[in-house]
């Protein structure tokens, strides 16, 4: 019909039971279609990057003038050269997916191992885990309806901000407590919601990730460690607690986190095959990072081998009941720091207080990072790859805390380490 102008279009006329087409002759792939109904209606017609034949109508002959059509048309088939689909983008908007079920899609298809995480491996259960808590606690109330298609940088940082003032913030039943706010949980929030939307983007589940470009809030680093006289008082106070009937295995394990800065699950599921008292370490089949070496000092190897062993459980610490492991590790701190007077104190401020001692002896950073397990290096090699600086910090640090915890602060002469000693950390 050659060039696509208002009069061509008048020109065309619609027959019974049938569409009838013209094509532009300029501009490949512009057309027009008459329904039978006399309907006009301008439209593309390409090739996916799949090499199927797709159709996108632009718009209605009256609302949208030939020239109008024309310039339309040319904006879209560009996107074809550039391997976009704006058929396949206009039928996800309309089906308009909603955040609700993508969050559902995502924990289905990374539960069944076919979402791939960091290093190239499927996401782990501990993640996914805290993946579910966040979308059920967080983003299913406060963003759940919604529209993906039709989220804004401003709709997901709205949802970041009611989470700090605390909105989500509810009773859980069972194990977990109470959910609370803050902008550590709401930005942390945000990491997962921006993660799961773009494996649905690369997926083809949604268009394009609409939390690219969000502003994740800033959090203080958390520095509180205990202080050598707090690591005396809790020593003594955890002595005393256990006379009063605390439980015996929280203790346990609250003394190996101070004397290794193992993170809580890596204390509360160590398994005595992991152990290796000949090598001075535990190997870890599986941590934060992957499979790992981490170097012990002889107090903390001692306190393993000191812990009654259960039949037919492979753990240091054995649940009350079952085959796992214990789990009321934070209970049981609360409770003793309740009593020592210590607040603001975690799993994760034992650790910390680990490597601030590990400071105070004058270890390097990259020594501290070692034991801690933040280093590449050695520890993750393999046994004869150990690092002997290690395993003599790793001694030093381990005596040092021991000694506070039972109620002295000694060096390894025997003498007062001076109060004056630079802490590094």
């Amino acid at each position: 019909m050659g060039k696509i102008t208002k009069r061509s279009v008048d020109a065309l006329e619609p027959q019974a039971g049938k569409d009838v087409f013209g094509w532009d002759s300029e501009l490949r792939g512009f057309g027009v279609r008459v329904k039978p109904s006399g309907v006009k209606t301008f439209l593309i017609q390409y090739r996916n990057a799949e090499g199927r034949t797709r159709r996108l109508v632009l718009g209605q002959y009256g609302a949208l003038a030939p020239d109008v059509a024309r310039d339309l048309a040319r904006k879209k088939l560009t996107a074809v050269a550039e391997g976009k689909d704006p058929s396949a983008e206009r039928r996800a908007a309309r089906v308009g997916i909603t955040v609700s079920e993508v969050c559902d899609w995502y924990l289905e298809e990374a539960e069944a191992g076919r979402i791939l995480g960091r290093n190239r491996r499927p996401i782990k259960a501990s993640t996914l885990q805290m993946d579910r808590s966040r979308i059920e606690t967080h983003i299913k109330p406060l963003l759940g309806s919604c529209r993906v298609a039709g989220l804004t940088l401003r709709d997901i940082e709205g949802m970041q901000a009611d989470i700090v003032a605390g909105k989500t913030a509810r009773s859980r039943k069972g194990r977990g407590g109470q959910a609370t706010g803050g902008a550590g949980v709401a930005g942390r929030t945000i990491g997962t919601l921006r993660s799961l939307l773009g494996h649905a983007a690369r997926f083809g589940i949604v268009s394009r990730n609409p939390a690219e470009g969000v502003r994740q809030i800033a959090v203080e680093q958390r520095r509180r460690r205990l202080s050598d006289d707090e690591v005396r008082r809790l020593g003594q106070v955890m002595r005393e607690a256990a006379t009063e009937g605390e439980h015996p295995t929280g203790l346990a394990a609250i003394r190996l986190m101070l004397l290794t800065g193992f993170r809580r699950m890596e204390a509360l599921g160590l398994q005595r095959p992991w152990f290796s008292r000949d090598d001075h370490c535990i190997l870890f089949p599986d941590t934060k990072s992957g499979a790992q070496l981490r170097v012990l000092g002889e107090a903390a190897m001692d306190w393993i081998e000191a812990q009654p062993a259960r039949d037919g459980s492979p753990f240091v610490f054995p649940g009350d009941g079952g085959n796992s492991h214990f789990i009321g590790v934070a209970r049981v701190l609360d409770r003793v720091c309740v009593k020592a007077k210590l607040k603001n104190v975690t799993p994760h401020v034992l650790r910390h207080t680990f490597a601030s001692v590990a400071g105070d002896l004058a270890f390097s950073e990259l020594t501290i990072a070692g034991l801690l397990g933040h280093s590449a290096r050695g520890v993750t090699q393999g046994y004869v790859h150990l690092d002997t600086a290690l395993i003599v910090a790793a001694d030093r640090v381990s005596a040092e805390i021991r000694q506070m915890l039972d109620g002295a602060a000694a060096n390894e002469d025997g003498k007062a380490r001076p109060k004056n000693m630079l802490r590094r950390r």
